[in-house]
C-alpha cells in the first residue's frame, strides 16, 4: 500500500509543453508513474513526447479517467491550474511552482473550501518536490534513485533535506513507503498534521521521518497531534537551530515571528510531545535505525 499515490493512479501534467513540465513528465515516465495526459491551453490536440496534449483539465479527465495532477505552470498562473484542477473533479494535485504570492494562495484556500470535505482535492505544496512511493511512481522533482522502497514515511517541507534522509536510510537498508514533500511556503495545501494522519492509517508505515524547520506553526500543531493519536514512532528534523529571531532562510515560510516558530522551541516541544529528535543532518540515518531497533526490541 502507498500513500496518495501508486503505480497505478492516473497523472496529469498541467504544464506539460513548457521546459521545466517537459523534462520532469519524461522523467516520471521513466520512473513508472501512469502520465496519461497533459494540459497546455491552446495545444489541445498534440502528443508531447508520447503524452496527449488538452486544452482544459476537464478535457483531460474526461478522455483519460485522470485522478490526479502536477502543476509545472509559471507562477502568475498557478493558482489558477490548481482551481482548475479542483473545479475538474480531481482527487490529489501536487503544486511544484515556487514564487506563487501569498494571496494567490489564499484565493485557492477559498476556493476549494466550496467543495465538500469528501469531495475537496488533497492538495500538496506548492513550492514542494513532490511525492514519491518508491519502486511504484514519481509526482515530483526528487530524484526517484535514492529511494528504496520500504516502511518509513517521510514528510518535509524541505525537498533537499527529505533526499539527505532517504539516502542515509537508504545507505543502511532502510527504505521508504512513501515520502511527501508539503512545502515551505506559508500558506499550502496540506500540513504535516494532514499527512502524519494517512501515514497513521497506512498499514504498510511503521515510522515517520518528518522534517521541518524555522517559522510557522505546523510543526508544534503537529506535536500536539502525534502525541495523542500517533500509536507509530514519529523522528524529527527542525532546520534553523542557530537561526535569530526575525531572521529569514531560503523558504518563504521560513522566518521567525513569533513564539514556538524557532527551531530550538519546535524542538523542545517536540521532545515533550515523545518524538525522537534527529540533532543534526548528518544522523538521520542512525536515528532512524535506532528507533526503528528499539520498537523491535520492545
Amino acid at each position: 500500500m502507498a500513500v496518495l499515490l501508486n503505480r497505478k493512479t492516473r497523472v496529469i501534467v498541467q504544464g506539460l509543453t513548457g521546459k521545466i513540465g517537459s523534462f520532469h513528465a519524461q522523467d516520471m515516465k521513466r520512473y513508472g508513474t501512469n502520465v496519461v495526459g497533459g494540459v497546455t491551453p491552446g495545444k489541445g490536440g498534440q502528443d508531447h513526447h508520447g503524452i496527449p496534449v488538452f486544452n482544459t483539465v476537464k478535457g483531460a479527465v474526461r478522455e483519460t479517467g485522470a485522478e490526479a495532477s502536477i502543476v509545472f505552470v509559471p507562477p502568475p498562473f498557478a493558482a489558477d491550474s490548481i482551481m482548475e484542477a479542483a473545479d475538474a473533479g480531481l482527487k490529489f494535485c501536487v503544486c511544484i511552482t515556487d514564487g506563487i504570492p501569498s494571496q494567490d494562495m489564499m484565493r485557492v484556500k477559498r476556493y476549494m473550501r466550496r467543495f465538500r470535505y469528501e469531495d475537496r482535492m488533497r492538495l500538496v505544496g506548492p513550492n514542494c518536490a513532490g511525492i514519491i512511493t518508491p519502486g511504484q511512481a514519481l509526482m515530483g522533482i526528487m530524484p526517484g534513485n535514492i529511494y528504496l522502497p520500504g516502511r518509513v514515511g517521510i514528510v518535509g517541507r524541505s525537498g533537499t533535506l527529505g533526499y539527505e534522509a532517504a539516502s542515509q536510510m537508504k545507505a543502511l537498508g532502510i527504505g521508504v513507503s512513501t515520502s511527501v514533500g508539503i512545502g515551505g511556503d506559508p500558506i499550502n495545501g496540506s500540513s504535516f498534521k494532514d499527512i502524519l494522519k494517512l501515514f497513521e492509517e497506512d498499514p504498510d508505515t511503521d515510522a515517520v521521518v518528518m522534517i521541518g524547520e524555522i517559522g510557522g506553526p505546523q510543526e508544534a500543531e503537529a506535536a500536539e497531534w502525534a502525541k495523542h493519536h500517533m500509536r507509530k514512532p514519529l523522528i524529527a528534523y527542525i532546520a534553523g537551530l542557530s537561526a535569530p529571531k526575525g531572521k529569514r532562510m531560503g523558504h518563504a515560510g521560513a522566518i521567525i515571528s513569533a513564539f514556538g516558530e524557532s527551531a530550538q522551541e519546535k524542538v523542545e516541544i517536540l521532545r515533550e510531545a515523545g518524538v525522537a529528535i534527529v540533532p543534526t543532518p548528518a544522523e538521520f540515518g542512525p536515528t532512524v535505525a535506532s528507533v526503528l531497533e528499539s520498537r523491535k526490541a520492545a
